[in-house]
């Protein structure tokens, strides 16, 4: 049915112009705040920091008067803070705590810094801003060089189980198995791998039915955390003996990716396809749909700022953090008028879902202040600072993606810790790839390329900093250990930085097996 193309092609045409694009991000931003607070005011939370205290100065000549009070009221939270204060509440079946009513589902969420599950509280709220910007980012695709049956093709979308753990008042789950669970009738059609197979727990099994049915189903988008998507991929591949995943599903043209800086992994997909594919970042946590790329020739992420979330930025310096990337009490914190491009910031966000000053613990900067453009350049916990080298998780994928281009290798996983090393300090890298590599080469690549893109690495490799240590590893010893994790799948990735007991637990698991 062409006609279905073109008419749904033309339809998201007509529907692109959007509030966003004709307001500025302050007063988007300060409306949001407004509508956030009034919502909660009658909640736990609400009362005890006075929000309606907070929205009378929404009515002062000065127009950041709000902002100034709502500092000043409200505290800065971490996950453990939140939920021992407040979310701990909710997950007892207590209604209007953080958020007006019960909430009914959390998603268990390590982030990529604790080997402990974390309960974030998802509320109806949040279910239907998640769906809103997920809605967004589709129109989005009008702008790129598509042809008309991408848009009636089938959306494969690899998350975690739908069969969701029922804990007397309260569901838990992956938050893509809880969105899956609940998408709308009219998506259902274009949904793949559909209820049923969507419902499966055991990982390799929910691969292992996708790989039957691919050739039943004309895929032409893929959305999914990198390292999991490329090992069905490579699985189909391997089970239907085609050369490419373009052999299967011919129509194929968008890849939707988040989670993970996708870089490091360019090189290891571009040999699955046999036609172009477009790569379309997104950038949806466990608290919220923050940001997607919305314009093709941009690598850069929009801000979602009218839809369930208002955001504050921590410069992210010594100032604010200290060296186990933990936030001192009273960071300084700006609203997106004020930040600067260039810079790092952290990201406070209060959210229909009962977040207040929540640290989501990811790190970005701006490219375009004007546009709300951003990237996002790793971790408040994942760098490296042991001796004041200030090296990021951007500054680790560029180093992986450059010398494995320099060597012709495909570097599918990696992660570095910070050891003691001769009364000095080293860093401990541990390589997965199924490609020969030599590894003392490889070393040295990525130490002259991390020396380039660092001037402080450069300067402490030359005094407190001795030679990198490497490790050549086979790729599965990675995903082996996320498995015995149980966090295979879904949104979960492996740690670039591994500190303290992950990186016990990580030599541990390599010693037995």
């Amino acid at each position: 049915m062409p006609i279905l193309g073109t008419l749904l092609k033309k339809g998201i045409k007509l529907r692109e112009t959007r509030d966003q694009e004709y307001s500025s991000p302050f007063e988007l931003q300060k409306l949001e705040l407004k509508k956030l607070m009034l919502s909660a005011s009658d909640t736990l939370i609400g009362k005890a920091y006075r929000f309606i205290e907070i929205l009378k100065a929404y009515q002062q000549a000065d127009p950041k008067a709000f902002y100034s009070v709502f500092k000043k009221n409200l505290k800065v939270y971490n996950y453990n803070s939140m939920y021992d204060e407040w979310w701990n509440k909710s997950q007892k079946g207590m209604a209007n705590v953080a958020w007006p009513g019960k909430v009914k589902y959390f998603a268990l969420s390590s982030g990529t810094s604790e080997s402990a599950s974390k309960h974030i509280p998802i509320t109806r709220d949040m279910v239907k801003a998640i769906r809103k910007t997920s809605v967004r980012q589709i129109l989005t695709l009008s702008k790129y060089d598509l042809p008309d049956k991408t848009f009636q093709g089938g959306i494969l979308m690899l998350g975690g189980s739908t069969h969701l753990n029922f804990h007397g008042s309260y569901f838990e789950g992956d938050l893509s198995g809880i969105q899956a669970a609940q998408l709308p009738f009219w998506f259902q059609h274009f949904y793949k791998p559909g209820k049923k197979i969507a419902k499966t727990r055991e990982w390799d099994l929910k691969l292992e039915e996708i790989t039957k049915k691919a050739p039943n189903w004309n895929i032409s988008i893929i959305v999914g955390v990198p390292a999991w998507i490329q090992i069905l991929l490579e699985r189909i591949i391997a089970h239907y003996k085609v050369d490419t995943i373009h052999d299967i599903w011919p129509d194929l043209a968008v890849y939707v990716h988040g989670g993970v800086a996708f870089d490091p992994y360019r090189k290891s997909f571009s040999k699955l396809w046999g036609k172009p594919v477009e790569y379309i970042e997104t950038y949806l946590a466990s608290e919220g749909f923050i940001a997607f790329q919305s314009r093709p020739e941009k690598r850069s992420m929009k801000l979602v700022l009218n839809n369930g979330i208002f955001y504050e930025f921590v410069p992210f310096n010594e100032r604010n953090f200290d060296e186990n990337g933990e936030m001192v009490e009273q960071p300084e914190t700006y609203m997106i008028d004020e930040v600067e491009e260039g810079e790092a910031y952290a990201i406070l966000l209060s959210t229909c879902s009962g977040a207040w000053r929540y640290l989501i613990g990811d790190v970005i900067k701006f490219v375009s202040k004007d546009e709300s453009e951003i990237v996002i350049t790793g971790r408040t916990k994942h760098f490296l600072s042991l001796c004041g080298e200030h090296m990021s998780v951007d500054n680790m994928n560029k180093a992986i993606e450059l010398a494995s281009d320099d060597l012709n290798v495909t570097i599918n996983e990696f992660t570095v810790a910070g050891v003691p090393q001769n009364n000095l300090f080293a860093h401990h890298w541990f390589i997965g790839t199924k490609d020969p590599v030599d590894a003392e080469l490889l070393r040295k690549k990525i130490d002259d390329h991390l020396k380039s893109l660092n001037d402080d690495y450069k300067v402490e490799r030359g005094s407190a900093l001795h030679d990198p240590i490497l490790e050549v590893l086979p790729l599965h010893l990675f995903y082996d250990w996320m498995e015995s994790k149980g966090k295979v799948g879904g949104q979960n990735k492996f740690p670039r930085v591994l500190k303290k007991e992950l990186y016990s637990d990580w030599l541990k698991f390599l010693k037995n097996n």
